[in-house]
């Protein structure tokens, strides 16, 4: 029999666990959830993980403030989908219903999430891997765990979300594809990487490519740099565009990500270009390189990234429904167009990221 009874409740319900079981990205990061309203465009205020350091013990302790700094975090997000829906389509049943209606509902949503938190791959600068060239063995994932080793990242847990060309090159490494050989076949079970040098590695086709923002030739540091500061001068030939956030610069062996986009290049050159990590004393004249294209992977602690989610409120004059599940929210709401005389479902969440650790993360380029 046909269902006559579908209503927002009933399609968020549905919808939730589907959302969940799609997000890769957000749910290996420190996440944060309350269950006061917010709207978008409100700042949330969310307590940092601490972060404490071992000390040797020599005959007294040396005892470390329990200080709980705190972060905040604009809910700048709304991931929506939002259909007409038709008499016919309301009166299916809801396995039906959820199939056609929901599920796809649900995956969107839960791309744009995924592709939203990770462009946080912008505010890293601890950089690996060789731009356009696909990582492709264990040395890669070697070379990853190395850099957050001496970033002094905690062991555990340790996270990597690879782009579909690095997961194709991990997935046929004899060491992976032999793994019934030990006696665990579980990447090959699953169809992932696997636990591998203490990471557990995902894949994402959200992975963005980044791009950079300037064409030019023969870069150099225009003016001297002093010790402890965030600014870089830059000057070349036939310099054009402006660099972007994201962007890599090596400066003297050391690379540097630009923090915000820069200013419009005006004679060839431009300058207050905003970077980290800080810079040391540069002399002018020193050459400067720009790294191309190459796909954004992340390996990282889960302490370097928030998420954040609130409930939206309820929708007035409609039928509406929300509904949370360890720290992911959603809305459902029926509304009805007079003008249009057609029905609308409205499936949205509201959410932000914040980068809080960056020096707890790495972009391995590819």
């Amino acid at each position: 029999m046909s269902n006559t009874f579908l209503t927002a409740q009933e399609i968020a319900r549905q919808a939730l666990p589907i959302l969940k079981d799609n997000l890769v990205f957000p749910m290996l990061t420190y996440t944060d959830y309350a269950d006061d309203f917010a709207n978008v465009g409100d700042t949330i205020q969310i307590r940092k993980p601490p972060v404490y350091e071992a000390k040797e013990f020599n005959g007294t302790i040396e005892t470390q403030d329990i200080v709980e700094d705190k972060v905040l975090v604009t809910m700048d997000k709304i991931a929506d989908v939002s259909v007409e829906v038709t008499a016919k389509e309301m009166a299916l049943e809801i396995e039906n219903f959820t199939s056609q209606v929901i599920e796809p509902a649900a995956i969107a949503i839960a791309e744009k999430i995924n592709r939203d938190g990770l462009e946080l791959y912008k505010d890293i600068y601890t950089i690996g891997g060789t731009a356009g060239t696909t990582p492709n063995s264990l040395e890669d994932l070697a070379a990853a765990r190395k850099m957050l080793n001496i970033n002094k990242a905690p062991v555990f847990p340790r996270y990597a979300v690879w782009d579909p060309e690095a997961d194709m090159n991990f997935s046929v490494i004899p060491a992976i594809v032999n793994a019934e050989k030990s006696g665990s076949t579980e990447a090959l079970r699953e169809g992932s990487i696997g636990r591998i040098q203490g990471v557990d590695n995902y894949m994402s086709q959200a992975i963005w490519n980044h791009t950079p923002g300037v064409s030019a030739t023969g870069l150099t540091v225009k003016n001297a740099v002093t010790a402890g500061s965030h600014q870089v001068d830059i000057g070349g030939t036939s310099l054009t565009g402006k660099f972007v956030k994201g962007d890599i610069l090596t400066i003297d062996g050391t690379t540097y990500t630009v923090t915000e986009d820069s200013d419009e290049a005006v004679s060839n050159s431009i300058a207050g270009i905003k970077v980290a990590p800080v810079l040391p004393q540069i002399e002018s004249g020193t050459d400067v390189a720009v790294s191309p294209a190459h796909a954004a992977n992340l390996v990282f602690h889960k302490n370097a990234f928030a998420f954040v989610s609130r409930p939206l409120e309820l929708a007035r004059g409609a039928e509406s429904y929300v509904t949370s599940f360890e720290g992911i929210t959603l809305r459902v709401t029926f509304s009805y167009d007079a003008s249009t005389k057609k029905q609308m479902l409205s499936i949205d969440t509201l959410y932000g990221f914040k980068t809080i650790y960056p020096q707890l993360a790495m972009r391995y380029m590819g």
